[in-house]
């Protein structure tokens, strides 16, 4: 009996720390918008570093950038891992899963979404040194923002779009598997996971740059919409709508630039 508390005890721990990382990510992001003003002081505190990560990104430069996307990645990509977490938690009993392997798990996970925060933050000041992003970091030019959302639209109907989400939605599968023992082998698994992720979820993080890089409002529903393609119950409702009203939006910007010009 004292095992199983202890266990418990355990597992809440975990998921402590797990929601405290990710509201701390998003807290972070708020004190990272443009428009917000800090109170007098708070520069001890080193918020107005935060607050110098929105900037353009000839003013940011790339090391900003990159802890702007690692950010990002953290807030909106941690819980859409979510339900995966808590299966390999249900495997505690097996013995083969730890509250230790949780954390493993978890942080290879994440390291492959900051390795996408590289060529994230790559393409943001490659795209700002064209001038085609606002201070905002979102696109002044028609045609990337409706190649990006033809990109994205399109990839919702792609066979690895397919594949890397339904890997995704069987979490059980997934680790009955890629099974490996031991913290090495939970670590492993994450970064498979983070892979299959990626493969799922990169299209639409670059929607960023429709929307803007700090648009927490688009931060927040494509997070949603990531955790629910990701439950099987919904996520098969959702992927083919997704993809279409996406080539719809893109469609609908270039006829409206077309009829600008007529």
């Amino acid at each position: 009996m004292q095992i199983a508390l202890r266990l418990a005890d355990r597992r809440q721990a975990a998921w402590i720390a797990f929601f405290v990382a990710v509201l701390g990510a998003w807290a972070a992001l708020f004190l990272m918008q443009p428009d917000l003003e800090l109170p007098a002081g708070w520069q001890a505190l080193g918020l107005d570093y935060l607050a110098s990560l929105c900037r353009p990104a000839a003013d940011t430069g790339l090391v900003g950038l990159i802890a702007m996307w690692g950010l990002m990645s953290l807030a909106m990509m941690a819980p859409t891992v979510a339900p995966a977490l808590k299966t390999y938690l249900d495997l505690t009993h097996t013995q083969g899963a730890t509250i230790a392997g949780f954390s493993a798990l978890l942080a290879g996970y994440l390291l492959v979404w900051i390795g996408f925060s590289v060529p994230a933050a790559l393409l943001q000041a490659a795209l700002d040194t064209q001038g085609w992003l606002d201070p905002f970091g979102r696109s002044s030019e028609v045609y990337l923002t409706a190649g990006l959302l033809a990109l994205a639209g399109a990839y919702q109907f792609s066979k690895l779009k397919e594949a890397c989400l339904n890997q995704c939605q069987s979490p059980l599968l997934f680790f009955m598997g890629k099974w490996q023992d031991g913290l090495p082998g939970a670590f492993r698994m994450g970064l498979h996971l983070g892979a299959v992720c990626l493969g799922c979820c990169w299209a639409l993080m670059l929607l960023a740059f429709v929307a803007g890089t700090m648009n927490l409002a688009f931060m927040g529903l494509a997070m949603v919409l990531m955790t629910f393609e990701k439950l099987p119950q919904l996520g098969r409702y959702l992927t083919v709508p997704v993809g279409f009203a996406l080539l719809g939006s893109a469609a609908a910007i270039l006829i409206i630039e077309l009829i600008k010009h007529l």
